[in-house]
């Protein structure tokens, strides 16, 4: 896939498949009153992009939309752990590689990146080199359309304690940063995870580090140092932009079943 020119942002008119916002959890009580919930969040940091969104609860025992009528799909966070193996998690994941077969652009984020990658054949532990958290910077490894060059320092805001352990084969590492070796990953042709919250501002990861003060505390975090250091993560951010642009580019139109 390459990057769309500026036309290809626009709103787009038209029947077109409509987007997946495939719930796996929601944000913490304050940033939930005050934003929403991760779909909220995530068709707001999207943008004015002409897509048409839908919500789909992985969690909940409901029709999922069969892949060939989605334009593009996003898997949100969670404060659940892919380790837990819940049914719904497998389920999930049974969904994913379909939506990978069939190639529908797919974006993991934060826990859907660690689903999508224990879906394709990774593993997903604990991560050991600790919790990451708040504004943090990150090494590009590869260049990659959903990866702006533009945006200098390249800084995401993040949260997690998990990490995909051993990538599925033929995954392509983009990005890391000093906790995490695989913070971007590319699955497939048209299928990416990031370790990190495009969808958190600088406000949202400091109301996750002041919910998080006493855990960072007995970790032997220091939640005053990384508060000083938030930013909105503007490169980050920039991820879920030309993520849509790069589905809208690639995906043709057709009206929506359910499986």
């Amino acid at each position: 896939m390459t990057v769309p020119d500026k036309s290809a942002r626009s709103p787009h008119r038209g029947c077109r498949r409509p987007f997946a916002i495939l719930v796996a959890g929601q944000p913490i009580e304050k940033v939930r009153a005050r934003r929403g919930e991760y779909a909220d969040m995530i068709r707001a940091s999207a943008g004015e992009s002409g897509v048409t969104w839908m919500e789909v609860d992985l969690r909940q025992d409901t029709p999922l939309p069969e892949p060939t009528t989605l334009g593009g799909a996003v898997v949100t966070g969670s404060s659940a752990s892919v380790t837990e193996r819940a049914s719904w998690m497998l389920r999930a994941e049974e969904y994913l590689r379909a939506l990978i077969r069939d190639g529908v652009p797919t974006l993991g984020i934060c826990f859907g990146h660690q689903l999508l990658g224990q879906a394709l054949g990774g593993h997903v532990t604990r991560n050991p080199r600790g919790r990451e958290i708040g504004t943090v910077a990150f090494e590009v490894l590869e260049a990659d359309p959903l990866l702006s060059s533009a945006i200098a320092p390249w800084h995401a805001n993040a949260t997690h304690i998990d990490t995909i352990a051993r990538l599925p084969s033929g995954s392509r590492v983009l990005a890391q940063t000093a906790l995490e070796l695989h913070a971007v990953v590319r699955f497939a042709d048209a299928a990416w995870g990031v370790q990190f919250h495009p969808e958190m501002d600088g406000s949202t990861i400091r109301d996750y580090l002041e919910a998080r003060r006493a855990i960072l505390l007995s970790e032997g975090l220091d939640p005053d140092g990384l508060l000083r250091h938030v930013t909105d993560g503007e490169a980050g951010a920039s991820t879920l932009v030309r993520f849509v642009a790069l589905a809208l580019h690639s995906a043709p139109t057709a009206e929506p079943r359910w499986r």
